[in-house]
């Protein structure tokens, strides 16, 4: 769902007799009357009913204006999505319905709280005024009013054949055949300056987990939007930009977004975009770990996802707040939340966001001394993981075997593994998590000297993206850690390695970390990756406390 309903060209008429335009049948303008009733539903009401609507108008459109029938259809489809039928929706993309009262919905994606459609929630106008979708619904005009129609009916329009594909493939289960389809996707709109497609392009780069590529169609699609003084457009533009930065792990920057996004949706009367909205700021404030701010937003997002039908909204406010749970530790209180929505069965989460929240249960699960409730989640994980359409989630996956391991040689070799993974993916926020799960993993094997490492190492990273609670979470650990050695000293300068201790004196001299990497011929990321250790092991907070300690010991060395 990407656009505005208002801002939509509709299709030439269909018939004509000597030359002159036909009149409108009864049919027709009853179809439009329900056209215009579904897509304020959709964006504004609950997505069952739109759905109908929607369907019902692309009956009674068929035979006098196909092309505004697939409008009709499209908006079906996105009300679908919406609600979570993944049925109806591959059902939809393979080409096997057609517009009617019965039908299922058409082609629509909604990928982690992102979602994207033709203007309107319908489908998106090619030249000469006629609209045109994806291959598989009906048929469309793209030059000059002419209509060329593809197999069950679609237009062969090749952005949209491939976006159907693409998706078709991803909801069938077969994602090695939808990276080529998708890729297309993002080449072709690399041309385009038009916002529905400019949002269907971030959606396939989310899906790719080409997060920057996201961040560019969305970016794109805003300044097209504001062009336009479109707000429904800006609205989502804003939410692809959001989520592409809660997925890049710049939760500050999304939460910025969100709360644009919320304005633009309310301007435009769009309640139902307004709850996703709410749903991001949610999720941003779980990092946070601001637990009045998650129930505030998590609590404006399931009013409307509730009554309106929106699974995925719902789905993201229920992860936020289950997150902050966390974050409090509060374990049992996330795995019951958690638990229906990453399960099997009927309560289970969107399809499309469900395996995004999986990490968070297995880590409940086990913190609440549940880890038989987790594995039957983990080879789920295990084939996203593989798929590449989520940065993260590759760590992720060692990070949960490693809390399920039962072999302590294994489990460490998953713990290490899993940072080697988020050195690939960077994000503070992940990696913290995961070394502060193996500091506390070390420290309940007795290796004080190995956990304090490695706990300094998460309170630096949570501290660095403002993640307040998980930060405290970790000081307990520390003090935890202290306690237990008898007031161990925290090592100096010549328990640091050789590399580390390089990195340190350069840093201390004023280097930035892009200069150390220069100097060293190293990444950026390994010399980020090694200046957080060694703040962990001298217990120091900032540059300029690394800078007094290595002045001290080099005075103190000169006497």
């Amino acid at each position: 769902m990407t656009g505005d309903s208002s801002r939509v060209r509709t299709a030439l008429r269909a018939g004509s007799r000597n030359g002159r335009d036909a009149a409108p049948s009864a049919a027709e303008n009853r179809g439009h009357a329900e056209l215009a009733r579904g897509r304020r539903q959709l964006f504004d009401g609950p997505v069952g009913d739109a759905r109908e609507t929607l369907l019902l108008a692309a009956s009674l459109l068929a035979g006098d204006a196909p092309e505004t029938a697939e409008a009709a259809h499209l908006g079906a489809a996105d009300a679908a999505w919406a609600s979570g039928d993944v049925v109806a929706c591959l059902t939809t993309l393979d080409g096997t319905e057609v517009p009617g009262p019965a039908a299922g919905p058409a082609a629509a994606t909604r990928v982690g709280g992102a979602s994207t459609t033709g203007e309107g929630g319908a489908s998106t106008t090619g030249e000469g005024g006629a609209s045109t979708t994806g291959e598989g619904g009906a048929s469309t005009a793209v030059k000059g009013g002419a209509s060329t129609t593809g197999p069950g009916g679609w237009v062969r329009d090749p952005f949209f054949r491939d976006y159907r594909d693409g998706m078709r493939a991803l909801l069938a289960r077969r994602p090695e055949h939808a990276a080529g389809p998708l890729r297309r996707v993002l080449d072709r709109a690399r041309r385009d300056d038009r916002p529905e497609r400019l949002l269907r392009a971030a959606a396939a780069a989310l899906l790719l987990g080409d997060v920057h590529a996201a961040r560019t169609a969305g970016a794109r699609a805003l300044a097209a939007a504001r062009t336009t003084e479109c707000a429904a457009f800006e609205a989502r533009a804003l939410e692809y930009l959001a989520y592409g930065e809660l997925r890049a792990g710049r939760h500050a920057q999304a939460r910025a977004h969100a709360e644009e996004g919320v304005r633009a949706a309310l301007l435009a009367g769009h309640r139902n975009t307004a709850a996703s909205h709410h749903a991001m700021l949610a999720l941003a404030a779980s990092i946070e770990g601001d637990t009045a701010a998650v129930a505030g937003y998590a609590s404006a997002a399931l009013a409307t996802a509730r009554r309106h039908g929106l699974a995925q909204a719902a789905t993201l406010a229920e992860w936020a707040i289950a997150r902050a749970d966390l974050a409090r530790g509060r374990p049992l209180d996330a795995a019951d939340r958690l638990g229906p929505l990453v399960g099997p069965g009927p309560r289970r989460g969107h399809f499309a966001v469900w395996m995004l929240a999986v990490p968070c249960f297995v880590e409940a699960a086990v913190l609440a001394g549940q880890p038989e409730d987790a594995r039957g989640v983990v080879a789920d994980l295990a084939r996203w993981a593989a798929f590449g359409a989520d940065p993260h989630a590759p760590a992720q996956h060692a990070r949960c075997q490693a809390l399920l391991a039962a072999d302590d040689r294994e489990a460490d070799d998953l713990y290490l593994r899993a940072l080697a993974l988020h050195d690939e993916s960077g994000g503070d926020f992940e990696r913290a998590r995961t070394e502060l799960l193996y500091g506390r993993w070390l420290r309940r094997r007795r290796r004080l000297r190995e956990a304090r490492g490695r706990l300094g190492a998460a309170l630096v990273g949570f501290e660095r993206c403002g993640a307040g609670a998980w930060a405290d979470q970790t000081r307990g650990e520390l003090r935890a850690n202290g306690a237990a050695s008898g007031k161990e000293p925290a090592v100096g300068l010549s328990g640091l390695t050789p590399q580390q201790l390089r990195i340190a004196r350069h840093v201390a001299e004023g280097a930035t970390n892009r200069e150390v990497a220069q100097r060293l011929a190293v990444s950026t990321r390994t010399v980020d990756y090694h200046l957080r250790n060694v703040f962990a092991a001298l217990g120091v907070r900032s540059r300029i406390e690394l800078a007094r300690m290595v002045d001290q010991e080099q005075r103190q060395e000169q006497r």
